[in-house]
């Protein structure tokens, strides 16, 4: 496909991918026990102590630039430590299931884990904040409201509560909106879909009159070949590509509204955290914010010949209708209306970040939107 074509086909332009939803609305997994350290802790005389630890995944290595982030992560504490402090990372059911990971690092089973907020969701939905919300904060914004609003204070009171201490490691930024087997023209085309979709992204769609479905990963693909299902969402083009929807269902729409910026999350052990001597404690920070930079950075760089690549193999790209886009909006509202009133948890934390939200979009709309507009109009006509 040419690049002319390619570009009128995407419309007003392509939100970056986003994070990994797998089974959200399921209770997380019980822990299963893993080994070990392999020795005990160390403390060399004089020195800094020589410490090992744990870090559970919900990924699997095959999410490369996902997975990834707990290895840029440790990699930097290793350097920045010369060594002493060490933690191997284990992918999603190595040790714990992938659904696991809070409960195993809350329990102290591990001493840390790399996960997605929203994957607890059905243990308190609050929990979904610290990744994303539909029509949330996109990526930039998540950033600017945890390291420079009230995010991160208000954050680590809510997971002190889970015996945890929550870090930014990475975000997607905005995904696609799913694959869909049929075009959906109107509202009514939701009515009775059967979609592959988590968290507060399928309370919404279920209010919408679609019929949510808990799938993981590897079963998404021969559900939607056999026709089990009849959209999924899952990514974004990179990662997407890797796992064919493409073959099985040709309609991949955008925006994804109900993940903005959705944001993977470093939780430790309280008590392994407070443990730290304050210079690893350090190290554990920068790293982070290392592994954050770097995942947004490196879906910005993978993600544009991904759509590419799904453009020239018959993907047609397709935007959500405006009547979907506001009737989700408007049942998106209530439900934060109805979970404030019965969650203090969530609403603490809700109304933190909607105020947040309120100032930004305007700063936003002005020099980024206006800018953003006015090239995407020049690239449509080549100019």
């Amino acid at each position: 496909m040419q690049r002319r074509d390619f570009i009128k086909q995407a419309g007003l332009g392509l939100a970056a991918a986003t994070a990994t939803p797998l089974i959200v609305q399921a209770q997380s997994q019980p822990a299963a026990a893993p080994p070990p350290p392999e020795s005990p802790p160390s403390v060399p005389a004089g020195g800094l102590p020589t410490i090992k630890w744990r870090l559970a995944s919900s990924f699997p290595k095959s999410l490369d630039t996902i997975y990834g982030a707990a290895e840029v992560l440790t990699k930097r504490i290793a350097e920045l430590t010369d060594g002493k402090f060490e933690i191997r990372v284990f992918a999603g059911g190595e040790i714990v299931p992938p659904f696991g990971v809070l409960d195993a690092a809350q329990q102290n089973t591990v001493e840390c884990c790399h996960t997605c907020g929203y994957y607890y969701h059905g243990k308190n939905k609050a929990f979904s904040i610290d990744t994303a919300i539909p029509f949330g904060l996109n990526a930039r914004q998540m950033n600017g409201w945890y390291y420079y609003g009230d995010g991160l204070t208000l954050s680590r009171e809510f997971f002190a509560k889970y015996s945890l201490v929550n870090f930014p490691g990475g975000n997607t930024g905005a995904q696609m909106g799913g694959w869909f087997r049929k075009e959906v023209k109107t509202l009514d085309d939701l009515k009775g879909l059967k979609m592959r979709i988590p968290g507060f992204g399928a309370e919404v769609f279920s209010a919408l009159g679609a019929v949510p479905q808990a799938l993981p990963g590897a079963e998404i693909y021969p559900a939607l070949e056999r026709g089990a299902i009849d959209a999924a969402e899952w990514v974004g083009p990179y990662d997407d590509e890797k796992l064919g929807f493409y073959k099985v269902a040709k309609f991949y729409y955008y925006p994804g509204w109900w993940e903005t910026g959705p944001q993977i999350s470093f939780y430790v052990n309280k008590e392994q955290w407070e443990k730290l001597p304050k210079t690893y404690q350090s190290a554990f920070e920068v790293a982070a914010i290392e592994a954050n930079l770097r995942m947004m950075a490196a879906y910005d760089a993978k993600n544009p010949p991904a759509i590419q690549r799904l453009a020239q193999n018959g993907t047609q790209l397709k935007r959500y209708p405006d009547d979907v886009m506001k009737a989700a909006y408007d049942a998106a509202q209530k439900i934060y209306a109805d979970e404030s009133a019965k969650n203090p948890d969530f609403k603490k934390l809700y109304d933190s970040l909607h105020a947040f939200q309120q100032i930004s979009d305007i700063w936003m709309s002005l020099p980024e939107g206006a800018l953003a507009t006015f090239m995407q109009a020049q690239m449509r006509a080549k100019k």
